[in-house]
């Protein structure tokens, strides 16, 4: 058995350790027999990496990579990329790897078939088991279309289908991570760390999937990464002392979290540009008008930048947020929001009166029933 292995470990340290350059990559593919204007481009997130015209279908992008990571093919058939990153729904996603991967289809990027190295099969393994996932999203969307434009804009919908949405970013959430576990020392896991732990990553769920990373992945750069991510998640882990801070309120007024020393307080991270933290404040409202006189308060903690300042004033009018409001005019790079590592929002963390994180991430009906259970 150790005399199997023993090449395999030394070969994936070398793999490792050259990944740490930049990484050549081919993709080769066919896309019909689509011809000029149809462009086809490379993305990652919201970066274009590359572009080209097709030629009777046909593209080819060179290049290199920090390392190997999921990236998107998009097609636009009039060739213009504006309005694709939110509106096209002719893309895939493939996998660089350190070698040629082969795109082919007869029509359409959804029904591609990938062919590569180890990586692509990897990654073809893991898209694959989410395929159940992405039916219960087809079947959510379905129901949606059948709904009114009134009946969606109604906060009684919202509530009706928040425990489907959340149902699948959990069902998200265990597929990547069991992916993690059968898979120790492919990049794949690496780069499915964050789809692991969803938008607000959260220590308990990180730190298991990062120990269970082979020790090449964890020493790469992009491991190193998610292990100073851990470090800092850990400060602000459930059962570690809140770190205190202070910030002034609209009016100027220095505020302290130890002001707060005594009471439950929900330090909850917002802005008024952040649609889902709007469509939460009703329940966080309904929350603190049931409990404000039960040892329980909350502190609003805006990341609303300093020009946005009007737009912050005038969301605390419109959704009639009476508790103390804080801000840190520098949003996600503020001190506040670095210290507590919110990388999302909304997010809250829940601190009891001896100033020690509880829960966090609390929403809808989970707020109203910790609550319910910590306030008797």
């Amino acid at each position: 058995m150790k005399k199997t292995l023993l090449p395999l470990l030394l070969a994936s340290v070398r793999f490792l350790a050259q990944a740490q350059t930049p990484v050549p990559f081919t993709i080769k593919g066919t896309i019909g027999k689509l011809n000029a204007p149809a462009k086809v481009y490379l993305l990652r997130g919201t970066e274009l990496l590359d572009s080209t015209t097709l030629n009777n279908g046909a593209f080819t992008f060179k290049g290199n990579t920090d390392r190997p990571k999921e990236v998107e093919v998009l097609v636009q058939r009039n060739g213009r990329l504006r309005n694709a990153f939110a509106g096209s729904a002719n893309r895939t996603r493939i996998f660089l790897e350190p070698g040629p991967v082969v795109l082919t289809t007869p029509d359409s990027l959804p029904n591609a078939r990938l062919k590569g190295s180890q990586l692509t099969t990897d990654y073809n393994q893991l898209i694959a088991s989410q395929q159940p996932i992405r039916d219960k999203i087809a079947a959510l969307g379905a129901e949606i279309q059948k709904a009114t434009q009134q009946e969606i804009e109604s906060p009684e919908f919202r509530q009706r289908l928040q425990p489907a949405f959340k149902a699948i970013g959990e069902d998200y959430k265990r597929s990547y991570a069991a992916f993690i576990r059968a898979n120790p020392a492919s990049w794949v896991s690496l780069d499915a760390m964050l789809g692991a732990t969803g938008n607000v990553p959260q220590y308990a769920e990180l730190a298991p999937l990062y120990n269970a990373l082979s020790p090449a992945l964890q020493q790469s750069t992009e491991g190193q990464r998610y292990g100073q991510m851990l470090t800092a998640l850990k400060t602000v882990t459930i059962g570690a002392p809140a770190p205190d801070f202070t910030l002034p309120t609209p009016e100027g007024k220095p505020v302290s979290l130890a002001d707060y020393r005594g009471k439950f307080v929900l330090v909850d991270f917002w802005a008024s540009w952040c649609a889902p933290c709007r469509q939460e404040n009703p329940n966080v409202a309904k929350a603190y008008n049931e409990y404000k006189n039960r040892n329980f308060d909350i502190l609003g903690i805006s990341l609303d930048l300093e020009k946005d300042r009007p737009k912050w004033l005038k969301a605390l009018a419109d959704d009639q947020l009476t508790w103390t409001q804080v801000w840190d005019l520098r949003g996600f790079e503020g001190d506040v929001a670095r210290r507590y590592n919110v990388r999302g929002i909304p997010q809250n963390f829940l601190i009891d009166p001896s100033g020690k994180i509880v829960a966090v991430n609390l929403r809808g009906p989970e707020l109203a029933a910790t609550l319910a259970r910590l306030l008797k």
